[in-house]
């Protein structure tokens, strides 16, 4: 039947009820949704409204129900970032953002989002330097360098090297250490983008110090030394150390890639600027958003000549970073061990006792779960071809799908036809939200999942 209902003869036809929809400006005054337009802004909340008022003429939302469902419809923020419980055991997620920040620096941010002295001494009420204190922190986490200066990510820390000191000049690289990294983006490609020359030596596989030595002469800018940090070469093989290019006597500038300040335990053959420091390089670039656990940005560090000429150079303004990044990098040295390291440095064991322990809950709860051990990877360009021993959650793969639609996100992987909850990178305190999500995802005694799929 129609929704236009059939009126008996003689009588009045009936009003059909999705006239009586409440007008849009009527809802607006709903103190709930009132509330939220000064919390999100008011166009964010009408658009919520009417896209629920629409749903109500297509009599899929009772009329008396509109205003409830519009408030359970609205975001937490007004941006439309959502957050992601990463249990891909890929560490440092490009697609998520990479590093997840420390409370301590997330806190940093919030307080640093007001009006603050990030160029002003409150002493004296003089101008001061940038984000001193940001810098200092960084001094006193690599004091072998010399003075430090932060960009806004690893790239621009390259690019403002090789703008400020090779710009018509020859920059002297490895041809094995030509890289492409994330987006289809090349070295060459952006080394060139500068208006240096690359003077390419030796070969894929094998490049010596007296390859470099006979590429030198007066047109030298500086060598590059750069990890590969996505990929490996095995077999054949010969490389230039930092100390052996330091020998030659030109500037040595060294891009370790993945971020860390001082060598790491657990990676033992992954470069990091106090080492290459101290083997002579005389600048290092590196992401901070990376193994550091910090936010987006470049770091360069080294002769504290070196770094005050980039840091004046005109490009260095186009390429500073804001006070929130500065708060976050500061909080991120000197407070307690950020998330990347924290899942860097996790005990196999502990993995696999929470692994059981949640498998254990939603199996109680009807779902399909079983713990399993797995490995986990750094990623965003680190330690390549390492694996850490992880454990996960093994469900049936429909959750994958699934878990993407829950609040907050879940992102699995599947592997061999089940889905996998990898812990490594779920901090602990997570693990009863990762419980909930499945739950939500699963229906009724996880019903929806497995009926979905194997």
């Amino acid at each position: 039947m129609d929704r236009e209902q059939v009126s008996a003869p003689g009588s009045a036809p009936p009003v059909d009820e999705r006239r009586r929809l409440p007008r849009t400006d009527v809802l607006l005054a709903d103190p709930r949704l009132a509330a939220a337009v000064r919390r999100l802004g008011r166009e964010l909340v009408k658009d919520v409204v009417v896209g629920v008022q629409a749903r109500a003429r297509a009599g899929e939302v009772p009329l008396g129900e509109i205003a409830e469902r519009a408030v359970a419809a609205l975001p937490a923020t007004a941006a439309a970032l959502r957050p992601v419980i990463n249990a891909t055991g890929v560490l440092l997620h490009t697609n998520l953002g990479r590093a997840a920040l420390s409370a301590a620096a997330r806190d940093a941010v919030l307080a640093a989002s007001g009006t603050t002295d990030v160029e002003l001494d409150l002493t004296t009420g003089a101008r001061s330097r940038r984000g001193s204190s940001a810098l200092d922190a960084l001094l006193r986490s690599v004091p072998a360098a010399g003075a430090a200066h932060v960009v806004n990510n690893g790239a621009a820390a390259l690019a403002l090297a090789a703008t400020a000191l090779a710009r018509g000049r020859e920059i002297v690289v490895s041809r094995g250490e030509m890289v492409e990294i994330g987006d289809g983006f090349r070295l060459p490609d952006l080394l060139e983008s500068t208006g240096a020359r690359l003077r390419e030596v030796g070969t894929t596989n094998r490049t010596t110090p007296a390859d470099y030595a006979a590429a030198l002469g007066p047109d030298t800018g500086f060598v590059l030394k750069v990890h590969p940090s996505n990929f490996r070469v095995t077999g054949f093989t010969r490389e230039a150390t930092v100390a052996e290019l330091a020998a030659l006597g030109v500037p040595v500038v060294a891009d370790i890639g993945s971020g860390l300040l001082a060598p790491e335990p657990v990676l033992p053959g992954e470069p990091d600027a106090t080492s290459h420091l101290r083997a002579g390089a005389s600048l290092v670039t590196a992401s901070g958003d990376k193994l550091l656990g910090g936010p987006q940005c470049g770091l360069l560090l080294g002769d504290a000549g070196l770094v005050r000429r980039l840091a004046r150079h005109p490009l260095a303004r186009a390429l500073r970073v804001d006070k929130l990044t500065l708060a976050a990098l500061e909080a991120t040295l000197r407070g307690p061990e950020p998330p990347a390291l924290t899942a860097l440095r996790a005990d196999h064991g502990e993995l696999r006792r929470r692994a059981e322990r949640l498998a254990e809950e939603l199996r109680a709860d009807g779902v399909d779960s079983r713990a399993v051990d797995t490995g986990s990877v750094v990623g965003g360009g680190g330690a390549p071809g390492v694996t850490l021993p992880s454990a996960a959650v093994s469900l049936p793969s429909a959750y994958a799908a699934l878990l993407r639609g829950t609040d907050p996100a879940v992102l699995a992987r599947v592997e061999d036809g089940r889905c996998l909850l990898d812990l490594r990178a779920v901090p602990v305190d997570a693990d009863a939200r990762l419980a909930e999500a499945v739950r939500r995802a699963g229906g009724p005694r996880g019903t929806a999942g497995p009926a979905a799929g194997t």
